[in-house]
């Protein structure tokens, strides 16, 4: 049985107490030198044993340089440095150490580089850290990152804000398609009614274009316009790190807050139809982060943050207005041209210029004070986003550029173009032909102003089923549909005004009190009065009084 050092210089000290054998007798009772006896009677811990140097008289020889070489390189671009081969390769060359083998060079410069690194007053203290320890409701961080998805299949690269607590560790994180000020904007505006209320500290900050649109000498920055005014509304105190890498440690926790969050929630790629449903996906997956617990923290993230949350300074009453307000001119395809990508407008408003509120997921245009369109904002350039219903009046005019038009196919591709409207169209193709029944689908199609979809969808049912290819008995069909869905308690009396097919996006009109009141009174079942009593009081028109002569 092999004993530990330990285990003999115990035996040894036992023996020597109890049989008080000498140094000569226990070292040869237990086969070790008498200084190791002498060591174990001195001490119960056995001295370390002292690491060998081993000598490299090549090597020796070439070592300043080599260090010389190595302190060079901190000074020299990355990709313009010596590695291990390089350096042997002029030891050769020009030292002539033909004897030096490339294995000892190697070693000994990959121990010996990041000791010429740490020598430098500045890299140590690029590359060390100190601990920091964060107050409550005071510091955060923002950042952006990307984010890659499959949109109906197709890879598109998407951004990602997270907004980060530093104390509690509570980040909120938002999609955008892209980096632009208004997504920039809208990240903290949401983040901070996540959260109830703003950081009374510093919020650290890369050089976003967003926000900063030129370095200055320092830490000094000239800042847009929009995002001071942001900054004055909500009360944020900006902190600006460093530029490049140097500067990435001053906001490590988002940095590595944003690792995470890809890593544990969007591996693999999500697969989404929509920037809404991921967004979705991510506000839940924020919500499940709170029960996680940061590293040696006893308490979860969720825990500390609701210590943290009422030490936020207070939201303000009113909203920012993040949106970009834009004045895009209408073209003759009625279509207005917004960060590269083209998006329809009612035709009549071709030739004019209109108002664009661009978001960070959608836009809203307007004519004058009147909303004419609402759109998804498009994640890629040079696409086209129409809606049939802008075209109509044109097509009542051009019904033979209807087949093969754009906005068709994209109403075909979003289900607003529905077989039901195939079968009318066909219908009415062969019994009026193709020019007038284009012509009459597109009356049909009007329906879509003022009526709701599923309602316009079943009085072309109808029309197709008996065979009648007239926009009026879509009409007449639509609004019986539409009045029994009312008494069925189906479709709220007062609240039943459709929304224009022509906006998807668009939110439920107001229902006046009015219509309230009357919705709430008994049905009236009286007859209509009739007035024939007083027609005897009517003078004849055709008789006239004679004059006295």
């Amino acid at each position: 049985m092999v004993r530990s050092r330990v285990e003999v210089f115990e035996l040894i000290r036992r023996d020597h107490e109890q049989q008080g054998l000498s140094v000569r007798a226990l070292a040869k009772r237990y086969g070790v030198h008498r200084r190791a006896v002498r060591q174990a009677l001195e001490d119960a811990v056995p001295p370390p044993r002292k690491t060998p140097v081993r000598r490299a008289p090549k090597l020796d020889r070439v070592k300043a340089t080599i260090d010389g070489w190595l302190r060079e390189d901190l000074d020299a671009p990355r990709k313009q440095r010596h590695t291990a081969q390089r350096v042997w390769q002029r030891l050769v060359d020009e030292q002539g150490m033909v004897e030096l083998s490339y294995s000892t060079v190697r070693d000994y410069v990959a121990r010996r580089r990041p000791q010429v690194a740490l020598e430098r007053d500045d890299l140590l203290a690029e590359r060390a850290f100190v601990p920091q320890q964060h107050q409550p409701g005071q510091d955060a961080e923002v950042d952006f990152a990307d984010l890659w998805v499959r949109l109906d299949g197709e890879p598109t690269r998407w951004f990602l804000f997270t907004l980060r607590l530093s104390c509690s560790g509570k980040a909120v994180h938002r999609v955008f398609p892209s980096q632009g000020q208004e997504a920039f904007l809208e990240g903290h505006q949401d983040a901070f009614e996540v959260l109830g209320g703003v950081p009374a500290g510093q919020v650290r900050y890369d050089n976003l274009k967003s926000a900063v649109s030129r370095v200055l000498f320092g830490r000094n920055r000239t800042e847009s316009q929009r995002w001071i005014a942001f900054r004055s509304h909500y009360g944020i105190e900006a902190f600006y790190c460093i530029p490049g890498q140097q500067g990435a440690h001053e906001k490590g926790g988002v940095e590595g807050e944003v690792g995470r969050f890809r890593r544990q929630h969007l591996v693999p790629v999500p697969e989404v139809s929509s920037l809404a449903e991921l967004n979705e996906r991510v506000a839940a997956a924020d919500l499940a982060d709170d029960a996680r617990h940061v590293e040696h923290r006893v308490r979860t993230v969720g825990q500390d943050f609701q210590l943290e949350r009422g030490l936020l300074r207070p939201l303000p009453a009113e909203r920012f207005q993040t949106s970009l307000e834009l004045r895009p001119l209408v073209d003759r395809y009625a279509r207005i041209t917004v960060r590269q990508a083209r998006y329809s407008v009612p035709a009549r408003l071709i030739g004019r210029r209109v108002r664009v509120l661009l978001g960070a997921s959608d836009l809203q245009v307007s004519d004058g004070r009147l909303e004419v369109a609402r759109h998804a904002r498009s994640s890629r350039k040079f696409t086209d986003t129409l809606v049939l219903d802008h075209y109509l009046e044109i097509l009542a005019c051009k019904p033979g550029a209807l087949p093969g038009s754009t906005a068709l196919a994209q109403a075909r591709a979003t289900g607003a173009f529905t077989p039901t409207h195939e079968a009318f169209w066909a219908l009415c193709r062969q019994r009026l032909g193709d020019t007038d029944g284009t012509r009459m689908l597109v009356e049909a199609l009007l329906l879509h102003r003022h009526l709701p979809h599923a309602d316009v969808v079943a009085g072309l049912a109808a029309a197709t089923g008996v065979g009648a290819a007239s926009a009026d008995v879509v009409a007449v069909e639509a609004r019986r549909h539409h009045q029994q869905r009312r008494t069925s308690g189906q479709l709220p009396a007062a609240l039943d005004r459709p929304a224009p097919a022509a906006s998807p996006h668009q939110p439920p009109p107001v229902a006046s009190l009015t219509q309230r009141r009357l919705a709430s009174l008994p049905q009236d079942t009286r007859p209509v009065p009739r007035v024939d009593a007083y027609d005897q009081l009517l003078t004849n028109p055709h008789t006239t009084p004679r004059r006295s002569s």
